[in-house]
């Protein structure tokens, strides 16, 4: 249910569940850890398959703890210490700990019809530990309370607006704008790309 590819210093990683809005299981968060964490690229791009980005948990999955499993935060850990320039080509809507996914993404590239939103305060859950402080980096502490406190949903145009996203783009264009958006890390060496990431780091 996660796609792998890589081909000369780019990696492509895929959401594969489009059935289920690319809902994800203990099993994919893991798969998705143990990618992120094996650091074999200079550049990750993350998309999903289908018309959604990640619903976030499975539903079922999520009856019995997932939605606030650690590893959620270990994801989100896992894709911003990664060593490669990691972007997220968001193909669709993304929603709760998936939004944490594309929050620890160095890049974010989105589809018009995006639609963001983090329902933890109608569901009575905490956000995970590092995705607030992200969010109010990325968007400011007034888009970021907008989100988790009142429950709004942001759209793609929004999300640009604010800083959250850096392009929308066209969905028969979105992969071209994300590996247009690796070609110098691409050419460049791990460590050089490693360098200048942790120099950017907030």
């Amino acid at each position: 249910m996660i796609l792998q590819e890589v081909s000369d210093g780019l990696e492509v990683v895929t959401l594969n569940r489009p059935d289920k809005a690319n809902a994800l299981t203990a099993e994919m968060l893991e798969n998705l850890i143990q990618i992120f964490e094996e650091k074999s690229s200079r550049v990750t791009i993350l998309t999903g398959a289908g018309h959604v980005f990640c619903a976030g948990a499975d539903l079922d999955a999520a009856k019995v703890g997932l939605a606030v499993s650690p590893l959620w935060e270990r994801l989100s850990k896992a894709v911003a210490d990664s060593p490669a320039l990691t972007i997220a080509a968001l193909n669709g809507s993304l929603a709760g700990g998936a939004f944490g996914m594309a929050l620890a993404c160095d890049l974010r590239v989105a589809v018009p019809t995006a639609k963001f939103f983090y329902p933890v305060m109608k569901l009575g859950f905490l956000p995970q530990p590092s995705d607030p402080m992200r969010l109010a980096q990325l968007a400011g502490p007034s888009t970021a309370k907008r989100i988790l406190l009142a429950g709004e949903k942001l759209t793609a145009q929004d999300a640009l607006r604010t800083g959250l996203i850096d392009h929308i783009v066209e969905p028969n264009a979105l992969m071209e704008m994300a590996q247009a958006l690796s070609t110098d890390a691409i050419a460049a060496n791990g460590e050089h790309v490693a360098a200048i990431k942790h120099l950017t780091r907030l």
